[in-house]
This record gives C-alpha cells, structure tokens and sequence, in this order.
C-alpha cells in the first residue's frame, strides 16, 4: 500500500479516491487532445502528470462526505465537483511551491522545476530559471480554469450551482488571504502563535475541510444546522491537519512526506510550532533560532540543532496537545450533527486517521 494512502485512507474511502481519479483521468485525458500543438500536448501532459500522481485527495473526499451527509445519494454529479476541488488544489501547489522556491512536490520534481530543466535541456534562449516560473504560473492558472470548466459542467442544477458558488468564491478568498499573511509573516520573522493561527485556519483548516464540506452539504439542500456543524468541524479538523504538517515539515521523513524536511526551516515559515518555541526559549536557545530560523545556508547540522530546540523547549508536545484538543473537539461536534449516519462514520475515521498520519 502507498504510504499516504496507509496514513490517511481507510478502504471505503480508497475506493472513493479511486472514482474521483477516474473523473480526473478522463477530464484531464479530454484536455489534452483539445490542442494539436505538441508543445502545448507536452505542457498539459506535465500538469495532467502532477494532478494524479499521487495526493491525499482530502478535499475532493471531504467534499463528497458533506453531499451524503446532508442526504445526496450517489452520482457522478457530486464526483465531478469534488474532482474539482483537486484541480483548483493543483492550481495552489503550483503557484505555491513557486513563491517557496521550492524543488520537490511529492517525491518528484515540482512544475516550475521541471518546466526550467526542460529549457536548459533544450539550449533554449532566455533564462530557464524564469521560463520555468512563467510557464509554471500559466499552468497554475489553466487549473483554476479547468476547476471551474469541472464545477460548472457537473450536471447539478443551476440553483444549486449559484448556491455553492457562494462557498466556493469564498474559499478562493480566503486561501488568497492566508496565502499572503503567510508570506507577510515570513517577511517579518518567526511570529507569535495567534497571528499563526491566524494563518492556519484560512490558509489551510477552511479551505482543506471547512468549505468543502459545506459545498457539499449546500449542493445537497444542507440545513442551516448541519452546515453550522460542517463548520465547527472542518475547522477543528483543519487545524489539527495543518498542526500535524507543522510536525511533520520539521520531523518527518523525507522518503514520506515526498518532501526535504529541511524546507520550512530554510523559509522561515510561521509555524505554530515555532511560535511555541520562542514562547518558551531561553536566551541561548532564541539566539539559535534567530541565527538559524529563516536563513537558505541552514544544513542538516543546523536543522537537527533547531529540532533540539523544539522539543527541549517543549513546543513539539505543546502542538501535539493542539492537536489531540482539535481531535476530541471535532469528533464531539460529529457525534451530535445531523448527519446521516454513513457520512458520520466516515468522517469520524478520516479525523482519527488525519491526526495520527506520517505524510
């Protein structure tokens, strides 16, 4: 079994990934043939490549959970919708792992990397390092359009669909904001724990479980209710999601996460975890935080120095309680939802799962 998938999949739910990849794959499969261009069918084969391989598939899952929850039965409707929840997630990726400067994406080369060895390779004129971003950026663009070409085309009424736009719109927004409070704070240094809340929970908890529940739900008929309930745990879920990141971004294994866990310490990303740490530093520890937190030149060495800190200073246990707290709280919120029952077990295994994942 692949190791995301053994972290975060039970098997209903892999066999719900495994219908959301078949929408995907023939979607994306149709949008390569659109264009007879080889130079555009060899770019829209890069970004068709990075969709389905590999990915947890939360949104699109959490998405399709709200729909039978709030009583929608089974279709190809609420697939396509939730399929498009993975490309607009695509869309994120690409853009983001640009602004981070980033060179691997689940174990494989990012876009923007792979677009700029391509036109090294090829002596082409310019500089690749640029072309690979612009082209990256163009690409990231194509999702967001393909996410809506998904939303749009799903064959849900249009009363329903002008509903759900409203969730929609707003998670855009939102992910907009948290994004740009994430690059301001790296801009000003390690931050303080509620302005890196702040940025968990629209970065990340609304637009990984919040909202896709929700759009879900309202395309179901959802009453107020139960989307108050999607509300208070999706938010609870997605910020114990984005905490576990934290961890695994300073601790995990590379082999796993797909991912250098060297990178946040290198980007100075606000982290919780690091918020906690300077909370809590000695003199000495917050200089080598100062020295080390942030800076490209940090190696190995630096990094093992950093991770010390973090659990001597008693941050690493600190977020973990963060996350078993956010655990219980939205596990107690399900237990009292009007949810129908599938959706609620359901739910209840991708949370218990979600808190305990190694990638």
């Amino acid at each position: 079994m692949n190791a995301e998938r053994g972290a975060l999949v039970q098997p209903s739910t892999g066999r719900l990934r495994a219908r959301i990849d078949d929408v995907l794959t023939t979607f994306l499969g149709a949008q390569l043939y659109k264009i007879g261009d080889r130079e555009i069918h060899t770019v829209f084969t890069t970004v068709t490549e990075f969709i389905l391989h590999g990915g947890k598939r939360i949104r699109p899952v959490l998405c399709y959970w709200g729909w039978r929850g709030a009583g929608g039965g089974e279709g190809q409707e609420i697939l396509r919708v939730a399929a498009a929840l993975e490309v607009f997630h695509a869309f994120c990726l690409i853009h983001d792992d640009i602004m981070d400067g980033s060179d691997l994406r689940r174990g494989r080369p990012t876009v923007h990397r792979v677009l700029a060895d391509r036109h090294a390779r090829s002596r082409r004129r310019g500089n690749s390092e640029r072309f690979g971003a612009a082209s990256a950026i163009l690409l990231g663009d194509l999702c967001m359009t393909w996410a809506d070409e998904l939303l749009r085309t799903s064959g849900l009424d249009a009363p329903r669909l002008a509903t759900a736009h409203r969730h929609y719109n707003r998670m855009r927004s939102e992910l907009f904001y948290g994004q740009y409070l994430d690059m301001l704070e790296q801009s000003r240094g390690p931050s303080c724990a509620g302005r890196s809340m702040t940025i968990v929970r629209y970065k990340t908890a609304k637009y990984t479980a919040e909202r896709p529940l929700q759009l879900g739900g309202v395309l179901a008929g959802a009453s107020p209710a139960l989307l108050a309930a999607y509300s208070g745990f999706g938010l609870a879920l997605g910020e114990a999601f984005q905490l576990r990141d934290d961890l695994l971004g300073a601790f995990g294994d590379p082999a796993v996460t797909g991912k250098p866990s060297i990178d946040d310490f290198r980007q100075g990303k606000p982290t919780v975890l690091i918020a906690h740490a300077l909370r809590r530093a000695a003199p000495a520890q917050r200089r080598l935080i100062d020295a080390l937190y942030g800076t490209s030149q940090i190696d190995e060495a630096g990094a093992g120095r950093l991770r010390e800190v973090l659990r001597d200073t008693g941050a690493v246990a600190a977020v973990e309680a963060m996350i078993a707290e956010r655990g219980e709280r939205a596990l107690s919120i399900l237990t009292t939802a009007p949810v129908h029952p599938s959706a609620r077990q359901a739910l209840s295994e991708l949370t218990t799962a979600a808190l305990h994942r190694t990638a």
